[in-house]
């Protein structure tokens, strides 16, 4: 088994200035031994961070987080089964007035396709994405 990360929970672990070790550890508490990972779509929003960082001591900060923690997690990509089954979730979601935010999907979609689940705060529709049987 295993566990995607949520962008918003590896930018809070480098905005706290957590070593990659400490916030693996945490995760690692938080969850169990599980084998953590990060999605390609997650992987774009941490890039997108890095250039949107407001000086370059900011952004070589975060560059550095980032390498070192993909030294040690696998990137899933975003296949066709994972397209098929966001696509699946969000007609049927929608269909019930429920609207998933787009990465929230998409990284919802490929922790159900490639691992047991997500990491990421509290959001009521990740966990119905991650908790739907594909």
């Amino acid at each position: 088994m295993g566990l995607i990360l949520d962008s918003s929970v590896v930018i809070a672990a480098e905005r706290r200035g957590d070593t990659v070790e400490q916030f693996i550890e945490r995760v690692v508490n938080a969850t169990g031994d599980q084998d953590a990972a990060l999605s390609a779509v997650g992987l774009t929003e941490l890039i997108h961070g890095l250039y949107r960082a407001k000086t370059p001591a900011m952004r070589l900060r975060r560059e550095s987080f980032l390498n070192e923690l993909l030294a040690d997690l696998t990137v899933y990509p975003y296949t066709r089964e994972t397209a098929m089954l966001a696509g699946k979730l969000d007609g049927e979601q929608q269909r019930k007035g429920v609207v998933i935010p787009f990465g929230d999907l998409l990284i919802g979609a490929t922790a159900n396709v490639h691992c047991s689940s997500a990491i990421a705060p509290l959001k009521i529709e990740l966990r119905k994405v991650q908790h739907h049987g594909a």
